[in-house]
């Protein structure tokens, strides 16, 4: 979620041009690397701890003063999954982490380009490949007139570009402020682009994006798939996308997924029950599961909130073993404070959950497993549990976990979704995260966050044009 300040700014760029069109795009999609170790224990204690850093970020989000494509999703060892797109004339391409809780899409940008706190295995600070655009004749410094400034500074963009105040500047050229962007993981700082989107098949003009001078812990750039008007479901007027993520087994490999654009000159694509790719079918040795759906929720606060850039579902029920968890109901519903929901967020890894969520869930799934042993040492340097010792176990016989969404759609979890290894000892862990600090009397914000751990080997659907949220168990390999 995106939290600009003024900062910087340069100097002019260029022009552009150009406009096809194509009924489907589709990119491969793939997990994100740079995890700080490869060991099973810190690796965990890592996405726990990211993922609840992404939590606090989401919770305190704040606002400042066609056709379908098809293209290869990866998996990373960091926790997240990446895609790569070209911006430009001609085009130079660039790497991104797939991420439906923010909007701004940005890429590491011009020769120097600095990423602090960046010293992450297969990652090289100082060579990050980066976007160019005194090597684009498209590229063009997007001005405080331009109404697309508005899209990230708000209304009263104006007032921060002084030049711009007098109303006998009409033609005023001052640049719209420098962007600070900061996420869960990380912070970076540009100005805005207008760019081309150069698809095989599509080719998107005047494209809004951020040109990043300076980062924190973000080595990648960020293609923001949220809800807000400077996203990139949004600028390209897309009726659907969707996904399907590869399991993170297969970090840092090639392995990929496919992500997939729709827009309206798809026609019947936009259908929820559209039929699989060729590429989905062949990966798919057993008939696939119908697409199950939920209505995406009307987002709390006013129209300039931070928490309108999610997705909230409706979730009804928590079920551990055939059993329902009881979880207060002021935590399932948006309040009139923003506290409280749902939201899907590709860029969490662990699913999070506030204090009074969590603790029921945790204890009846204590309950069930209560002949396991408990591994209290390792709870304490993941950050994580339950954890169950089960080295000596032949047959480990886990509680099914099941989210019910309003609708009645049910998404049964497999239990490596939910469970994980944390070492060669022999010792499972619950993958759903917590921590003290969110929960009644915090600064609102969704008080449950479906991360992609919990997505991996699911058909993701986010059906933009009949607001629904759908899925199905899909092997994605």
């Amino acid at each position: 979620m995106a939290n600009p300040k003024s900062l910087l700014t340069l100097t002019s760029l260029f022009s552009l041009f150009l406009l096809t069109l194509s009924s489907k795009i589709t990119l491969p999609l793939s997990p994100f690397p740079n995890h700080p170790s490869s060991d099973p224990l810190q690796a965990l204690s890592f996405h726990a701890s990211a993922s609840i850093s992404r939590a606090h970020h989401i919770k305190n989000s704040r606002k400042p003063n066609s056709s379908l494509t098809q293209v290869p999703l990866f998996p990373h060892s960091y926790g997240d999954y990446s895609v790569s797109l070209n911006f430009g004339t001609p085009p130079q391409t660039s790497s991104f982490i797939m991420d439906t809780g923010s909007s701004l899409v940005w890429f590491p940008c011009t020769k120097r380009y600095i990423c602090s706190r960046c010293q992450f295995p297969n990652i090289n600070p100082a060579k990050i490949p980066t976007f160019k655009p005194k090597l684009s004749s498209s590229s063009k410094i997007v001005g405080c007139q331009n109404p697309k400034c508005g899209w990230i500074f708000g209304p009263e963009v104006k007032s921060k570009c002084p030049n711009c105040n007098n109303p006998s500047h009409q033609n005023c050229s001052q640049a719209c402020p420098t962007y600070i962007i900061q996420y869960g993981s990380g912070t970076t700082a540009g100005i805005l682009l207008s760019e081309t989107l150069d698809f095989p098949k599509k080719i998107v003009p005047d494209f809004l994006v951020g040109c990043s001078f300076v980062s924190i812990r973000q080595p990648a750039g960020i293609a923001g798939f949220g809800r807000g008007p400077q996203s990139l479901p949004a600028q390209m007027g897309l009726t659907k996308f969707s996904y399907c993520l590869v399991s993170h087994r297969f970090d840092d490999t090639p392995q990929s997924s496919d992500l997939v654009l729709y827009s309206s000159s798809s026609g019947s694509s936009s259908s929820s029950e559209e039929e699989p790719t060729i590429a989905e079918s062949q990966r798919n040795k057993t008939k696939l599961q119908s697409l199950r759906s939920t209505p995406f929720q009307k987002n709390p606060g006013p129209p300039n909130s931070a928490f309108r850039e999610y997705y909230y579902i409706m979730l009804r029920k928590v079920i551990v073993g055939n059993k329902n968890v009881k979880i207060p109901y002021k935590f399932l519903v948006p309040g009139a404070d923003s506290s409280g929901g749902t939201i899907v967020d590709s860029g969490s890894t662990f699913t999070f959950m506030e204090k009074p969520v969590f603790e029921p869930v945790a204890k009846e799934f204590e309950a069930q497993m209560a002949n396991y042993t408990r591994a209290k040492d390792l709870e304490n340097k993941t950050g994580l549990r339950p954890c169950f010792d089960i080295s000596k176990e032949k047959k480990v016989d886990f509680p099914e976990l099941v989210f019910q969404f309003k609708g009645g759609a049910k998404m049964e979890l497999p239990s490596k979704n939910y469970f994980s290894m944390v070492s060669s000892s022999g010792v499972v862990c619950l993958t759903i995260v917590t921590d003290g600090l969110v929960g009644p009397g915090g600064n609102g914000g969704p008080a449950i966050i479906l991360g992609n751990y919990q997505q991996q080997n699911f058909h993701v659907e986010y059906d933009l044009q009949h607001e629904k949220f759908g899925f199905r168990k899909q092997s994605c390999k």
